[in-house]
């Protein structure tokens, strides 16, 4: 058994070490890739590259700015590229690279878990709010 060292009121096991900056960077990465519009941006680049106004209309509620900021969030890490087209009026294509396209199993599977287990999610919030207003009660 691996010799443990008491911190702040919890067991840690050498080896399985938190490091705070690990802790940040992890936190980092899981804030952009956990955002709805994310996930949802990144789901409709897996079929191939789009227009930023084809994207527009397949997301449907999301505004102009959110959606340019969550392009240009996701180009910045490396998950899509943006390739100019010299026309007129200028094309714009968006597109997952290699690191956007390993991205889609795990969204594509946390997606599938979110629609199978919502209905359990909303039974269990539910039995929380009775449970919690009969205390207050």
């Amino acid at each position: 058994m691996a010799k443990r060292a008491r911190q702040e009121g919890t067991w840690l096991i050498p080896g399985n070490l938190h490091l705070p900056e690990e802790c940040r960077a992890v936190s980092e990465v899981l804030s952009r890739v956990g955002d709805k519009w994310t996930v949802l941006v990144v789901t409709m680049l897996g079929d191939g590259p789009k227009r930023f106004n084809e994207l527009r209309r397949a997301l449907g509620s999301i505004s102009q700015r959110m959606l340019t900021l969550t392009l240009r969030g996701l180009e910045r890490d490396g998950l899509v590229s943006r390739t100019a087209f010299p026309t007129i009026p200028p094309r714009v294509e968006y597109e997952l690279t290699k690191l956007g396209r390993s991205l889609l199993t795990p969204v594509s599977g946390l997606g599938t878990w979110a629609r199978q287990n919502q209905t359990a999610i909303q039974a269990a919030r539910r039995r929380f709010d009775e449970k919690k207003s009969q205390r207050v009660a």
